[in-house]
């Protein structure tokens, strides 16, 4: 059994995590650069938590530039257990309205501007994604949100866009139509495969702001208007955080779901043929499989 610790990795409109005790933001050096910004530590109900704005204070970084390695790996070195992921995000259901949470089970990756792997040449591994975000984890989301009264909506397929303009009306109506996606953001992936990688479970949990274009009743994505979402969706946000330490508790066992054993198989590459110069930065993702 090990110690809890959670790290929140905040999105557009949630820049602080103000219900936190003992808190202090903390400076974390990664081989992979600098994260989006220093990290908020502290505790909540005897609980450790890490927070992190993912485009950093003043929102500096577009989804492009997250540096999304870098924040992975500053999270796992502090220890952190548990990822969850708060982000917005456009609605192509109409059910999924503006102010709704949605807790994601897949993804639809899109990107395609920015480093997705900690491995590569020197070191090859292949994990699975097949189920993305971790049950447990994505479990507790549901419950703190529906204690908190938010209206949230259990599952749902995430389409990952480069950004950082919004769709056509062509691209919407194909991602809502054709593809089956529920709803739209652009910071998801690659975090979700990295998190992966590093054997950290990982929970998404997308408010919405807008209906994209598709909808024929509410036009282009209105950005004044998501503004408006926004703050009322990160006072919720802070909510549902708030009780996720009561639903996990302070003692951690191994998850039934395998997320922190994610690469027991994967690795390839013979260990005489790794390289030590990228194994040297894989000291805290791949830490497990090192020793």
């Amino acid at each position: 059994m090990t110690e809890t610790m959670i790290g929140v990795i905040g999105g557009s409109g949630v820049y602080d995590l103000d219900t936190l005790e003992d808190k202090r933001w903390v400076a974390v050096e990664s081989p992979w650069g600098l994260p989006s910004d220093e990290i908020l530590t502290g505790t909540l109900g005897g609980v450790k938590m890490a927070f992190l704005p993912r485009h950093g204070r003043g929102h500096v970084h577009s989804p492009s530039t997250v540096p999304y390695r870098a924040n992975i790996d500053a999270l796992k070195r502090l220890g952190v257990t548990d990822v969850i992921s708060v982000s917005a995000c456009g609605s192509f259901r109409e059910e999924m309205a503006p102010g709704d949470f949605v807790v994601i089970d897949q993804f639809i990756d899109r990107t395609f501007a920015r480093e997705k792997s900690f491995f590569g040449s020197g070191c090859v591994a292949h994990v699975s994604v097949a189920h993305p975000t971790c049950p447990r984890l994505g479990a507790a989301c549901l419950t703190a949100a529906s204690e908190a009264g938010i209206r949230v909506h259990d599952g749902g397929t995430y389409l990952a866009m480069e950004g950082p303009q919004f769709s056509t009306l062509a691209e919407s109506k194909m991602y809502r139509d054709s593809w089956g996606a529920d709803v739209i953001g652009m910071t998801n992936m690659p975090e979700a495969k990295l998190a992966r990688e590093a054997e950290l479970c990982y929970a998404s949990v997308a408010m919405v702001t807008d209906y994209d274009s598709w909808h024929p009743d509410h036009g282009a994505v209105d950005i004044t208007e998501i503004v408006k979402i926004l703050t009322g969706n990160a006072d919720k946000a802070r909510d549902l955080v708030s009780r996720l330490p009561g639903l996990l508790g302070a003692e951690r066992t191994p998850c039934p779901h395998g997320c922190d054993r994610a690469l027991d198989y994967a690795l390839l590459t013979a260990p005489e043929k790794r390289d030590p110069m990228l194994m040297s930065k894989l000291d805290a993702v791949a830490a497990r499989m090192l020793t």
